[in-house]
């Protein structure tokens, strides 16, 4: 089997370590690098190599993927690679992030020659670990077109949806359906417990007829375990995705009802304390509105 070019993978957080691994997986190196030292570690046992900055990874990778948790990072990063990357090469962007903080390091790169690809991601971090991710890929397609052997490494399947900035207005619209499934799967998933139906009978049995849905099947068994403390998609990093998308929507002048409903029952898991468990917790929020306890 003839060597494969390096991959580097600048955030190696929930998202990007299960990405990095997958893409071990499939053959290829990868070099990688987050401010986390404990990260670079694990990078390391997972076979992977640790660099030293962002500006490492882009001094020694054609393509870059990143995955970052704010428009603060993706700009520092964009800087780094600003100085060091090298003309021609791709820069694959997954995170979910306004589209205007991603135009800017777009045009930050484009100075050094470095291409930028607009490629969030559908899936949680649980979905990621097992190569359940879909991409939502835009920008110059010639960039895509090479890339593919990459995203296909770590996704399940990959779209193309055209001049950059699209798919992340995908990724939005996406999210905001990711929004409401999940607090709605709560919602029934309470009604019944509250009606005396088992939690884990109505997740295998809704999931077999019309009113399922991803996120019954994803997190309705988390949803019946009770447990949250294992998050695939925390509540304080989901407070951004909510932002963004509420933004969005405004800016377009556009009613969006039933997501505005849910951002009430995710405040209230913050409120709750629930700021570092993953989003399933929304039906915690739910039982406790409807002064339930569950049968043991």
């Amino acid at each position: 089997m003839p060597t494969r070019e390096a991959i580097g993978v600048i955030g190696l957080g929930i998202m990007g370590s299960a990405m990095a691994a997958n893409i071990l997986a499939a053959g290829f190196p990868v070099l990688g690098y987050d401010v986390r030292g404990s990260r670079c570690t694990s990078l390391t046992k997972a076979g992977g190599r640790a660099t030293r900055s962002a500006r490492d990874v882009a001094n020694r990778a054609s393509v870059v993927i990143t995955s970052l948790p704010t428009a603060q990072s993706l700009h520092d990063v964009a800087a780094e690679l600003a100085v060091a990357g090298q003309r021609g090469q791709t820069v694959v962007e997954t995170s979910t992030l306004p589209i205007g903080v991603k135009q800017e390091a777009r045009a930050l790169l484009a100075r050094r020659g470095v291409i930028l690809l607009d490629c969030p991601l559908s899936g949680t971090g649980a979905q990621a670990r097992v190569k359940d991710l879909v991409v939502y890929a835009s920008g110059a397609r010639s960039a895509y077109r090479r890339c593919v052997p990459v995203l296909e490494a770590f996704a399940r399947a990959h779209y193309f949806l055209g001049p950059f900035g699209a798919g992340s207005r995908m990724k939005f619209v996406a999210n905001l359906l990711v929004a409401i499934h999940n607090v709605s799967t709560a919602e029934a998933l309470v009604l019944g417990m509250k009606a005396g139906l088992d939690p884990a009978t109505m997740v295998s049995v809704l999931g077999d007829g019309a009113g399922s849905s991803r996120m019954l099947q994803v997190r309705g068994p988390i949803m019946v375990k009770g447990d949250y403390s294992a998050a695939a998609m925390k509540v304080r990093v989901w407070q951004k995705d909510m932002t963004i998308i509420g933004e969005f929507a405004r800016e377009l002048e556009c009613p969006t009802p039933l997501f505005a409903a849910t951002t009430a029952v995710y405040n209230a898991a913050m409120a709750l304390g629930f700021e570092d468990a993953d989003t399933a917790c929304v039906c915690a929020v739910l039982e406790n509105w409807a002064t339930m306890r569950r049968r043991a």
